[in-house]
């Protein structure tokens, strides 16, 4: 069994990916997150009840309150593809929020918050999270429990900067 990321531990290598000018193009965690501190916050699915209604344009509201705060990136990831993610992020217009297909699952379980979703049809996913990484090292964590959403909204992290 994979242990759940912690505090103070580096970010694991896994690639990302974005829709860029010219397509699908690859991420590099080493890229989002060195040298920079970066708001990631992760969704069990794209177009999905709270991550539409909620936690996505949560942090399209207050994005600019927490850039204030020292971050340089606010990041969206979700186990979903490329084309899903970008989609979504249009249609929610989601601005500077940088969406990232983790579409594999590889960083949801590098981080040890993947979800078993199969009783909704819906495959391995993540958990519903967020981390704020300061350099490629987790300076905070907040995973929901099952079926909530509270310490990881753009209100809470932006309380917690």
């Amino acid at each position: 069994m994979t242990m759940t990321i912690e505090t103070g531990q580096s970010v694991p290598d896994a690639t990302f990916m974005t829709m860029g000018e010219d397509g699908p193009a690859p991420m590099p965690s080493a890229d989002l997150f060195s040298g920079k501190r970066v708001v990631l916050f992760a969704v069990p699915g794209a177009y999905t009840p709270t991550c539409s209604a909620k936690h996505l344009p949560g942090f399209k509201e207050h994005g600019a309150a927490i850039k204030a705060k020292g971050v340089d990136t606010i990041a969206c990831t979700s186990v979903n593809d490329v084309f899903v993610m970008d989609a979504w992020g249009k249609e929610q217009d989601a601005g500077d929020v940088v969406m990232l297909a983790d579409g594999n699952g590889e960083f949801a379980k590098s981080v040890g918050l993947e979800l078993d979703a199969s009783g909704f049809g819906m495959g391995t996913r993540s958990q519903r999270y967020a981390m704020i990484v300061n350099d490629g090292k987790v300076e905070q964590l907040f995973v929901e429990g099952p079926g909530e959403f509270q310490v990881s909204s753009a209100e809470h992290v932006l309380d917690n900067l």
